[in-house]
């Protein structure tokens, strides 16, 4: 979701204003996706290489996400009955605690929901995603989970955080992937737009998904693991979960 702070300079108003524009036409975009049955949708908001920005903007972008995590706990009986999921991949030790506590809160609030899941990237990059896998793959191996073997490209797929994406779209102009699910795209298919993600239309979402039908892959076989490895993914995500619940009690 690129191109708030160039819709801001570009309309005269402060940076967050075009930071807050940008979160609402997220929602707008995700009533399109569930319009069109569009059953996981993946965004980058906020890179790890963000908070390098000044303290103002990075303090500007967490008071913003509090709004909307806000929001959205007060909403979550819509929310559920939209069916949507959240979830936020990202190395969330880096967010600050009353932050966590309420993205915590959104995941768990919402995690039975099976209609359309909403990745949100946040305190993110496809680099550290891909360290931290590959820690806990080490880990399966030094507690006897997983065994030398067993590691090969299907099992760190499912050790990530986000799932292989059919269809990447990225705005304003830029043509890099500026570290988004580095592991994922390898048979991803590629949109590259000029519009100011502010300014995104249906009408931009449509193009997209024409670009992807002229272009996609056929679809890949799902995989199926041994019950030596599902052990291992199920004991993960319990962690995972654990980890909210502590994060929510803090």
């Amino acid at each position: 979701m690129d191109g708030n702070r160039r819709y801001a300079k570009k309309n005269s108003v402060d940076t967050s204003a075009g930071h807050y524009k940008g979160f609402d036409k997220l929602s707008e975009t995700l009533k399109w996706c569930l319009d069109l049955g569009i059953p996981e949708v993946t965004v980058y908001a906020f890179s790890i290489e963000n908070f390098k920005r000044s303290k103002e903007e990075v303090d500007a972008l967490m008071d913003l996400a509090r709004d909307k995590f806000k929001s959205l706990l007060d909403e979550i009986d819509q929310i559920n009955e939209w069916g949507v999921r959240v979830h936020i991949a990202g190395r969330l030790s880096l967010l600050p605690e009353d932050l966590r506590a309420l993205v915590s809160k959104a995941m768990l609030a919402t995690r039975h929901n099976n209609k359309l899941r909403l990745n949100i990237a946040y305190a993110y990059t496809g680099r550290d995603e891909i360290s931290r896998a590959a820690s806990h793959i080490v880990d399966g191996v030094k507690n006897n989970e997983l065994k030398g073997q067993d590691i090969d490209s299907e099992l760190v797929s499912q050790t990530l955080e986000l799932t292989e994406p059919e269809l990447m779209v990225r705005t304003s102009g830029e043509v890099r992937l500026s570290d988004f699910m580095l592991w994922q795209v390898s048979n991803t298919v590629l949109y590259f737009s000029d519009v100011l993600w502010p300014e995104f239309t249906i009408w931009n979402l449509l193009v997209a998904i024409i670009h992807f039908q002229r272009y996609a892959p056929p679809p890949k076989e799902a995989k199926y693991f041994s019950g030596e490895k599902q052990k291992f993914f199920d004991k993960l995500e319990d962690q995972r979960l654990k980890q909210l619940e502590k994060y929510v009690s803090c």
